[in-house]
């Protein structure tokens, strides 16, 4: 556990009669996020052979070009995996690769803020204006209506602007802006341009409206260097890189290119029946919202201490697990899901919760779970993605119900 927890555990532990008696309230799990969990109740007799012909199954009927997964019980691994890392070379996939962590990134970021939060240094009530004044408005944009907790929870109701609005998503436009450098910031100024999808939530609102967006992520990272005067990054490696030894988990910046073994990531873009290879690109523009590179081991390893209680106060883990339903376009493809602070909630079918993120980025998606105490935890990537609707959806099924699977120590 870093210097900070461990600083902000003395200064808990000293706090008055009435301070701890309210620390111990917020540190219970809500009745919305309760979790019953009996997924880890048995350790896993899975088997390599078992989950490799799962993998097998899945990229066969979903279409992708490659998938590995890995799952960590307790001190044990087994991993699988199926497909090319390299359409051109035919390549198998690399176990403990690199890989594009996209929106898990989110996490990572929402950790730092809590930690901060158990620092005194923010509050998750601060409004964004307070932080970043000017930063958000116009266009019925209110960044003294919108808090950190809003931002982390994706109920601040500012627009998802995405930079391919600007780009166009065709196979030709990758190619155009494949190197090109942008700044998160202008991310932000694109979404100021669009009024609000729905006013942002109160921090008690019941059923608040809820909408995944970016910019709220880039804008907490804005305000972690407003905190700190270091960069999101530079705080996201030595609060959780350096400390639990995730040696491959980095920002790259504008660098475009992946360290070390990793899979080539493949898309097929609306109007093109080709694939086109995605893996070197700048990805700067998604910073705090999507930029990290990571490995499946390292993710997991994050989970775990994450859900265990390596990295957050019990006040600050309880409220990154206070959830809210997603809209119905999440409902949709993640049936039962909640989310929290930069943390989602599924239910399992065989009892209790699994927490985690997932991550999207032009050809390669990412899933990582853990169970409710980061006993067991899973992590699978893919690669080949199609602009078909229906069959992300069929593939994105198949996946789930790996997690599912593995989560609930069911033989496959």
């Amino acid at each position: 556990m870093n210097r900070r927890i461990r600083t902000a555990r003395l200064r808990l532990a000293a706090a008055t009669t009435a301070a701890a008696a309210l620390l111990v309230g917020a540190a219970s799990v809500p009745a919305a996020t309760a979790d019953h969990s009996t997924a880890s109740a048995a350790p896993t007799t899975l088997t390599s052979k078992e989950l490799h012909q799962r993998v097998t199954r899945i990229l066969r009927d979903a279409g992708y070009t490659g998938i590995t997964v890995e799952v960590r019980d307790g001190r044990r691994e087994v991993r699988a995996r199926a497909g090319v890392a390299e359409r051109k070379t035919g390549r198998p996939m690399p176990y403990g690769a690199n890989y594009r962590a996209a929106s898990v990134t989110k996490t990572f970021v929402a950790t730092v803020v809590l930690q901060l939060v158990a620092e005194g240094e923010l509050s998750l009530s601060d409004p964004v204006e307070k932080w970043l004044p000017g930063v958000v408005g116009g266009n019925g944009n209110d960044g003294s209506r919108i808090t950190m907790r809003n931002l982390l929870q994706h109920t601040s109701g500012i627009y998802r602007y995405d930079p391919t609005e600007e780009t166009g998503d065709t196979a030709e436009a990758f190619e155009q802006n494949r190197y090109r450098h942008i700044d998160p910031a202008e991310i932000v100024a694109g979404a100021m341009k669009h009024r609000p999808d729905f006013p942002p939530a109160a921090e008690d609102e019941p059923n608040p409206q809820w909408s995944y967006s970016n910019p709220g992520y880039l804008l907490a990272g804005m305000i972690i260097k407003k905190v700190t005067g270091k960069s999101w990054d530079k705080e996201v490696h030595e609060r959780i890189v350096r400390p639990l030894g995730l040696t491959g988990t980095y920002a790259p910046g504008d660098n475009p290119y992946l360290r070390g073994p990793h899979a080539h990531t493949y898309k097929r873009f609306p109007g093109s029946t080709e694939w086109t290879d995605t893996t070197v690109r700048n990805v700067n523009w998604a910073g705090p919202a999507g930029s990290l590179i990571s490995t499946d081991h390292d993710l997991n390893r994050f989970y775990t201490a994450l859900l265990g209680g390596e990295l957050l106060l019990p006040p600050q883990l309880a409220e990154m697990r206070r959830t809210v339903a997603v809209n119905a376009d999440y409902e949709k493809a993640f049936p039962g899901m909640r989310y929290g602070l930069g943390l989602a909630q599924q239910p399992l079918t065989c009892g209790g919760d699994r927490w985690g993120h997932g991550g999207d980025l032009a050809g390669g998606t990412i899933r990582a779970t853990t169970d409710a105490h980061g006993r067991r935890s899973v992590v699978v990537m893919t690669t080949g993605a199609t602009s078909d609707d229906e069959q992300l959806l069929a593939a994105e099924r198949e996946v789930q119900a790996l997690l599912d699977d593995v989560m609930c120590a069911r033989k496959l």
